[in-house]
């Protein structure tokens, strides 16, 4: 019988102050790490923080050189592979001794494109992959780019086989289904939606899939903002995000959590034999599946949407 321990961390980034994020996660891993955990998950675009309420100076049709700024600055706080900052969670994921997801907001070595992704480290701080968001939502695609089929990974360390979503694209019934067809035990769901509909949506996908589902998300206050950049935000009621992390069983039982308005970390065993019991009811990508009537294809080729 297989077991894991996971990890789901909600938590305040210093939005675009990298740095201060990540010696914030330095500061947690202490915790984390008596717990021993198999795989520990924190939100989208933690790094560096995802920018609720900020128009970056774009209306229709026009686009002003303060928002030009605005995006310069949250592209230099921006994550490439293989520059220090990826390396510093490489040097995390070994001290933890445990594999690591994070999201990230990613930029390329030349170009101007950001993108937001996951990041999946081994407990040895072997860089695994990516995933790229597929489609940014609403005026999240003013900032970035969107992936393609080449970063739609799952990776099996020994511990059960993980891989995920972000956001909103587990709103794109094929996108799971890409998920499932690849034998998605640990289904990886961090967000920045906290409303009571994501937590429907998130066991939805654990009956769906048969899989556990962990769903992270950051908290956001006015105090996670430096104070030059709150100062442009017209509407204070587009900053707050409660949260809502939480840990889902296969069967669409809430396991652990949801945290609303504070940090904190959950932590849950998962026992993959119960993804097998509940197979045997419905497997959406096996005996529940008719490929004889529909025809499903993911092209995993890289190249620029």
């Amino acid at each position: 019988m297989k077991h894991a321990k996971v990890a789901v961390v909600q938590a305040q980034p210093f939005l675009f102050e990298m740095d201060k994020t990540i010696a914030k996660m330095w500061d947690l891993l202490t915790g984390i790490k008596a717990e021993s955990p198999d795989l520990v998950l924190f939100p989208e675009a933690f790094l560096p923080g995802y920018p609720r309420g900020l128009t970056f100076g774009s209306v229709v049709g026009s686009r002003s050189q303060e928002g030009r700024e605005l995006y310069a600055r949250y592209y230099r706080n921006a994550l490439a592979v293989g520059d220090d900052r990826f390396r510093e969670l490489q040097e995390m994921a070994r001290e933890l001794k445990a594999d690591l997801a994070v999201g990230v907001v990613e930029k390329e070595d030349k170009g101007g494109t950001l993108y937001c992704s996951i990041l999946y480290f081994s407990s040895d701080g072997k860089f695994l992959g990516k995933h790229r968001k597929l489609k940014p939502t609403g005026s999240e695609r003013l900032i970035w780019g969107e992936g393609d089929g080449s970063t739609l990974p799952v990776f099996d360390n020994g511990f059960g086989i993980y891989g995920g979503l972000i956001c909103w694209e587990n709103y794109m019934p094929l996108a799971r289904m890409a998920m499932y067809q690849q034998g998605v035990q640990i289904y990886l769901a961090p967000t920045a939606d906290c409303r009571d509909s994501w937590q429907i949506t998130l066991q939805h996908i654990a009956v769906e899939g048969r899989c556990y589902v962990l769903g992270c998300n950051q908290l956001i206050k006015q105090d996670a903002y430096p104070d030059d950049i709150l100062s442009l935000i017209t509407d204070p009621d587009t900053i707050p995000c409660a949260g809502g992390s939480v840990i889902i069983g296969p069967g669409g039982k809430v396991l652990s959590g949801p945290i609303i308005d504070e940090e904190g970390i959950l932590y849950a065993d998962l026992d993959l034999e119960e993804l097998v019991r509940g197979k045997y009811e419905f497997d959406v990508a096996g005996h529940y599946n008719r490929p004889d009537v529909f025809s499903f294809r993911v092209n995993t080729g890289s190249g620029n949407p």
